[in-house]
């Protein structure tokens, strides 16, 4: 429940600081009389991202008819998902300064061309995070407890609600909350979170028979972590750690979790400023007097204001 919770709330927030832009934008430029348009576009995103997730869902219980099918259902799902999770936290991080202002740049030539085009644009930058929402979900639901339950859901839903929440009192700026920090913690655990999908359809693979392996177990804890202790419950449902891995599925983990998670921690260098002026001759560098006047001489420009 609480992985599916942070997935509601992060993807939830995303959403709604996407909308708030809009609207701030339209308030700001007086242009009210396009908001119902841009909700218009939301719940088009919403009902369709709705739509989405039964789909999966129906298609696993209902038309795949054996387990070894559902098995590989599964697994595809919980392979895409954990891509959608890796694309999206990376992408947060470099696009969130410059999101608002291509938002706003895209919402402008929206609203030049009429309202249809409003309406499509609040939908694109909807659907996105809805489509992605639905895709994860039932892969960590699916990964947790075997089936996407009503606990999961409702936590779900409860992320959600926390991130409009959330965003409304960010609109109002009724509250401060750093987003770098939010965006960097929670991505972190969404990490551990996919490394835990991934690690799941691996399983679903081998339970297919697509991939051998399935009894090679890397260890057995079970004596140290039972299952039936609710700590054990939290962290198979948060990071799928279970007490009798195969040793595939814990080279998946690891292979997944190391390194993406020290490319996301890892803090990105500054790029190289080249350089205004071209390099000194020789004779010049032998000049160690210049480099000695002052900041104002030395930054003088010979070309003089108008």
């Amino acid at each position: 429940m609480f992985a599916t919770y942070l997935i509601g709330l992060r993807e939830g927030l995303e959403a709604t600081l996407v909308v708030s832009i809009l609207v701030a934008f339209l308030v700001k430029s007086d242009r009210r009389n396009r908001l119902p348009h841009v909700w218009l576009g939301v719940g088009l995103a919403v009902a369709l991202s709705v739509f989405f997730g039964w789909l999966i869902e129906y298609t696993s219980a209902t038309l795949l008819n054996t387990s070894k099918e559902r098995e590989l259902f599964d697994a595809v799902t919980s392979i895409a998902a954990v891509v959608f999770v890796t694309w999206m936290i990376f992408w947060m991080r470099k696009a969130a300064r410059s999101i608002a202002g291509e938002l706003r740049g895209k919402l402008s030539e929206a609203l030049a061309v009429g309202a249809f085009a409003v309406t499509g644009m609040a939908f694109l930058a909807v659907i996105r995070e809805g489509l992605e929402t639905a895709l994860i979900f039932y892969s960590a639901a699916q990964s947790a407890a075997g089936g996407a339950g009503r606990g999961a859901l409702f936590a779900l839903i409860g992320g959600i609600v926390t991130a409009v929440v959330i965003g409304f009192l960010l609109y109002r700026s009724a509250l401060k909350l750093n987003l770098s920090k939010f965006f960097t913690w929670t991505g972190a655990l969404l990490i551990l979170v996919a490394a835990g999908i991934f690690k799941y359809g691996v399983h679903d693979f081998q339970e297919a028979d697509v991939v051998p392996g399935l009894n090679t177990h890397a260890f057995d804890i079970s004596s140290v972590l039972d299952p039936s202790t609710w700590y054990a419950a939290l962290l198979s449902g948060m990071f799928n750690i279970t007490p009798t891995p195969s040793v595939l599925e814990m080279v998946a983990w690891v292979a997944y979790a190391v390194p993406v998670m020290v490319l996301f921690l890892r803090k990105p260098g500054k790029p190289t400023a080249k350089p205004a002026m071209p390099a000194a001759k020789p004779a010049e560098a032998a000049e160690p007097a210049a480099a000695a006047k002052p900041a104002t001489e030395a930054s003088a420009s010979p070309v003089q204001p108008a």
